[in-house]
């Protein structure tokens, strides 16, 4: 066996770059990229943004995170510049979710931020939205998310085992970025649920704990498909054990055009997924979470807060029936507010000619 060719001396300093980077605790396990002065000034010309503005903080922990922080994991997490205006966009989505500016991120579940892409810019940055929605190999989908979480660890300082206190994780917490495949899609973009006109270039945020799959694809009976997707949303698992619990729907294509076709409409899937994710009182006692209320509430009992607070996005191939449930942290589902992304600058504002 021969050995391999002595590398470069220029890559040999990027390896010892990224071993710093390591040995700092600046990574989430896995190599960053080195972010250097110019690479991080590239990032911020894309914006119309202060470097030094400050767009998130963890009060409690004394902690504040600036633009120039965002752009500087941005960097690290493998961006490139042209997906900075979609990560600032993506964290003011996730801003949006009260838990976040608490202590969601130390919560033992260790949440993840699951964000959804709409509109063009899902194709200039090449999201994926279609087969493997969920998997690795799309460069945007895999370093936006992961962007954000970069942001969390490094500006706030929460990792595992430290200020982090999650039991056993989430593994979206590396990251969890998916397209709406609004072209498969039989129903607006999730986009215009969120206060975003059709058509514009959007994010929306949501923290979550998990995703379980649903694969239902023996069936043509509208209502059996449904009540398979209400008895995930239903298991006791994901009950606390007071309140209720929570669940979205990440449909399938082939799902959602089923239910279309059936003469629903989104609204038309949440409400009778409310109506149906119900367990009896009797199985919350046998699995030891009976309502320790005084009045526990009807008989059986809905597991979800309410229609609308069951987001339904439609993303991946339509080559299997197969959906997945994703379960928002503590008893809200999301803000409810999407954030338009604008397009990446060319130039700062300054250097702009008549």
């Amino acid at each position: 066996m021969t050995a391999a060719p002595e590398a470069p001396a220029d890559l040999r300093v990027v390896r010892q770059a990224i071993e710093h980077c390591h040995a700092q605790g600046w990574t989430d396990g896995l190599p960053v990229v080195p972010a250097t002065a110019d690479d991080v000034a590239e990032f911020l010309a894309t914006v119309d943004r202060d470097p030094d503005e400050v767009i998130g903080a963890q009060e409690h922990l004394d902690r504040r995170v600036t633009v120039a922080q965002a752009a500087v994991n941005a960097v690290m997490a493998g961006c490139l510049p042209g997906y900075f205006p979609l990560v600032l966009a993506a964290w003011e989505a996730v801003r949006e979710e009260p838990s976040s500016r608490g202590g969601a991120w130390q919560s033992t579940s260790g949440p993840a931020p699951l964000l959804v892409v709409n509109g063009p810019i899902r194709t200039e940055l090449g999201v994926n939205c279609a087969g493997g929605v969920l998997g690795p190999g799309f460069r945007a989908n895999a370093t936006v998310g992961r962007a954000l979480g970069l942001l969390v660890r490094n500006g706030y300082g929460i990792k595992p085992q430290e200020l982090e206190q999650a039991t056993q994780g989430v593994p979206g917490r590396w990251t969890l970025c998916v397209g709406e495949n609004e072209e498969l899609s039989p129903w607006e973009p999730f986009s215009v649920a969120g206060g975003v006109p059709a058509g514009t270039s959007a994010v929306s945020a949501m923290l979550i704990r998990d995703v379980e799959y649903v694969d239902n694809r023996h069936t043509e009976d509208v209502e059996a498909l449904l009540r398979d997707f209400a008895d995930t949303l239903a298991r006791t698992g994901a009950y606390l054990g007071m309140k209720h619990s929570t669940g979205g729907l990440l449909l399938g294509p082939e799902h959602a055009q089923v239910l279309a076709a059936a003469g629903y409409s989104r609204s038309d899937v949440q409400h009778w997924l409310y109506d149906h994710a119900v367990r009896a009182q009797a199985d919350l006692v046998a699995a030891g979470k009976e309502s320790h209320d005084v009045d526990p509430g009807p008989d059986p009992m809905p597991m979800m807060p309410s229609a609308a607070e069951i987001p339904i996005i439609v993303a991946g191939a339509a080559n299997a029936a197969i959906s997945a449930v994703f379960r928002p942290f503590g008893w809200s589902t999301w803000s409810g507010r999407s954030v338009p992304v604008p397009s990446p600058m060319t130039s700062r504002p300054e250097e702009s000619t008549p």
